[in-house]
């Protein structure tokens, strides 16, 4: 499966993905399309099976805090859901959710994609310890090989308590910890903790990915113990280079014996419209993650040339143009003005070469503009250009040859004004969208 992994019309940001029997199941927020706030009042599961990561089924509604296909799991709020975390204890499953500006809700069930009912608030004494006023931002939590469980959280700061593994909801008297990581002035903005906590344990080594103070990134620390110091080692990617910007929240999982690091990105020209993603990472001896770039693949080891593509999942957008969905059934890449970059990583066009050109197709939607959009391989300034396709004033498919390809290659799509006898015409489109992009597919 492509990125963005579920289907095109479904938003799952802030994505923490748990492998439970022959699953992997994506707990995150839910988004709306174009959206005037982060998330929603419900919570949905998504799982797939290992054997074939393309078949993501959806589960339903998980949780919630408004009426809607069932009635709200909580009574003392209807306050939006953010960023929730599912971990198995003793044969259950332990949703904790975050509720905006309100205590935070454990909810429990006997299938690791719920629906959860109601557990518990958080229970902690007056006079205990805790972080975030009791909202819990952002809880990430971890079973340790001990049986003791731990839960990170926190806006802007790092917060960590322990919880009764008995009940998975107390707050065991004297564990707060804070700050978890490094939060001195001193230390650089794009490594201080700003939210999204989410950790992991790998060998010997506790790993806490999180959101840091600037940026589009996901960072990780590592400590020797659950309970810290845990020490910044670099970011895992980055979802706003070469692309429209906006928070990052996610993690990683071992799926099939390969480490994946799960993550969104923004649609709809807002940052509060965002799809799950996923890219293969790394984890090296040293336990450092080099970082990775943001691709078209997902789950894909490639993408097929000869295949119809949707336009959508463009991993570079440059210039301002983004992705707009039009209805459940159609999205575009929209505001393609002069100048824009559209691009898809990676390709393979195979090792079969013939001399013959092939045919690249593009359906479009017209915006009264005669364009130019040169076609690239690697890299959309300083790469091979293989053809150029001339873009006409209405909706319809355009055509070009292109020069014969083989490999694997990144592609680009550079869009500029088709010259003109009338001065005019070129100002006037200068800042106005050229056409909407459909689709594409390369033909031998």
């Amino acid at each position: 499966m492509p990125n963005p992994i579920l289907p095109l019309w479904e938003y799952i940001p802030d994505g923490e993905p748990r492998v439970f029997g022959d699953r992997v199941y994506l707990y995150g927020s839910h988004d709306r399309a174009a959206g005037q706030a982060f998330c929603d009042f419900k919570l949905k599961v998504w799982s797939a099976p290992l054997h074939n990561l393309n078949e993501w089924q959806c589960h339903g509604d998980s949780f919630r805090t408004r009426d809607g296909a069932r009635k709200s799991d909580v009574d003392w709020t209807e306050n939006e859901l953010y960023a929730p975390d599912v971990i198995e204890k003793d044969g259950k499953y332990y949703l904790y959710a975050y509720i905006v500006g309100s205590k935070g809700a454990i909810g429990v069930s006997d299938k690791p994609e719920g629906p959860f009912r109601l557990l518990s608030k958080y229970v902690y004494g007056e006079n205990e310890s805790v972080g975030d006023d009791g909202i819990f931002n952002d809880a990430g939590v971890l079973v340790d090989d001990d049986g003791r469980v731990y839960v990170y959280y926190g806006f802007t700061n790092s917060h960590m308590n322990e919880l009764d593994p008995k009940d998975m909801k107390t707050i065991i008297p004297g564990s707060y910890i804070a700050p978890v990581i490094d939060d001195r002035e001193e230390v650089p903005e794009e490594r201080r903790f700003f939210e999204a906590s989410s950790p992991r344990k790998i060998g010997d080594t506790y790993y806490l990915i999180y959101s840091p103070r600037k940026g589009s990134r996901l960072a990780y620390a590592t400590a020797s113990s659950p309970r810290g110091p845990f020490t910044y080692r670099g970011y895992i990617i980055d979802n706003g280079v070469d692309y429209p910007a906006g928070n990052n929240h996610g993690s990683i999982a071992n799926i099939n014996g390969e480490w994946y690091v799960f993550y969104h990105r923004m649609t709809n020209n807002t940052i509060m419209s965002r799809r799950a993603c996923v890219e293969k990472i790394t984890i090296l001896e040293d336990g450092t993650i080099p970082p990775v770039e943001m691709t078209s693949l997902g789950f894909e080891e490639a993408l097929n040339p000869y295949k119809i593509t949707p336009a959508e999942i463009a991993c570079v957008l440059k210039g301002g143009c983004f992705v707009a969905e039009k209805d459940v059934f159609e999205r575009v890449i929209a505001q393609i003005t002069e100048g824009a970059v559209i691009g898809y990583k990676y390709f393979d066009f195979g090792e079969d070469y013939t001399s013959d050109p092939m045919t690249l197709s593009m359906k479009v939607r017209g915006m009264g503009a005669n364009t130019i959009v040169k076609v690239m391989l690697d890299d959309p300034d300083k790469g091979e250009q293989i053809g150029v396709i001339e873009i006409g004033t209405h909706d319809g498919s355009y055509k070009a040859k292109v020069k014969p390809v083989t490999g694997r290659h990144a592609l680009y799509f550079v869009c500029t004004l088709r010259d003109t006898a009338y001065d005019w015409m070129r100002g006037y489109f200068t800042h106005k969208p050229l056409f909407e992009f459909e689709e594409f597919v390369f033909l031998k």
